[in-house]
């Protein structure tokens, strides 16, 4: 089903829900952030293994009332300072924070891809993620006596991921540096994919994942949907954009400023940074 984006997070996205932007350096969908920002939704538990300064904006923008990650910082830059502003300050709200590693995160997806309630690994050794976060326990291998790490699956209510193609039945082609994408979609209850753009027909590319029509709920044509990250084959990264989001981010009021004049007052266009 292609949708417009703004009838797609009307329709699939929900005060109170469960929500994944997933992306690894590029095609992070910051284009449904903004447009999650503009309908004013709220009380969501945002999910992410990397979040960056898309999060930092929903978060200022007081989007979320919990996140739940493994890295948090504007990449090449240093601390997103709308998330710590809410995490010391509780400005604009309050934001419940949990942990994980890298792989704890992986790994929580794909058990709830997998249908199974939790994950198993090795991993957490030397941290002290254990004594601070509920959701990681240590388990006894039945066969071999030996410890190891468990976590429990994630199974968001929303995926929203960013890609360069789908075709007019909804399946989907990226390619290029990926993530989680393929694991955060099978693992959610629903999954809205917004698209550079929508075609006839997908051409192979070396490196590619394809998301097949029937685990994809909507698709959204959305150009330039991932800026300033980049679109592999489409447009670079403005690293300007991440610099910039520093100083613009440290000020409640420069922040408030941005909101009013980048995302409430425009709809989404191809716009760099």
């Amino acid at each position: 089903m292609i949708v417009p984006l703004d009838e797609g997070i009307r329709e699939f996205v929900h005060d109170g829900d469960t929500v994944a932007l997933e992306g690894f350096t590029h095609l992070i969908p910051v284009a449904a952030g903004h447009e999650i920002i503009r309908q004013g939704l709220g009380d969501l538990t945002l999910v992410r293994m990397t979040p960056d300064v898309v999060y930092d904006q929903m978060i200022g923008a007081g989007c979320a009332r919990k996140l739940i990650f493994s890295w948090g910082g504007n990449p090449g830059v240093g601390s997103l300072h709308r998330f710590r502003d809410a995490i010391q300050n509780g400005w604009p709200v309050p934001l419940e924070i949990e942990e994980h590693s890298h792989a704890g995160m992986a790994n929580r997806y794909v058990a709830g891809a997998s249908g199974v309630p939790f994950a198993i690994l090795r991993g957490y050794t030397g941290t002290d993620l254990i004594a601070q976060t509920s959701q990681i326990a240590t388990v006894t291998c039945p066969f071999t006596g030996e410890e190891l790490t468990a976590v429990p699956a994630i199974n968001p209510d929303v995926a929203i991921v960013h890609a360069q193609r789908a075709d007019r039945a909804g399946n989907v082609q990226l390619w290029g540096i990926t993530g989680v994408q393929k694991e955060v979609v099978l693992a959610s209850r629903r999954t809205l994919v917004t698209v550079e753009e929508v075609v006839d027909h997908l051409e192979p590319v070396p490196g590619q994942v394809l998301l097949p029509s029937r685990v994809v709920t909507a698709v959204a044509e959305a150009p330039g949907g991932s800026r300033p990250s980049y679109a592999h084959g489409y447009y670079a990264r403005s690293n300007q954009a991440y610099q910039d989001w520093d100083t613009i981010s440290r000020d409640r009021e420069e922040f408030q400023r941005w909101l009013r004049t980048e995302v409430h007052g425009t709809t989404h266009t191809a716009r760099e940074g």
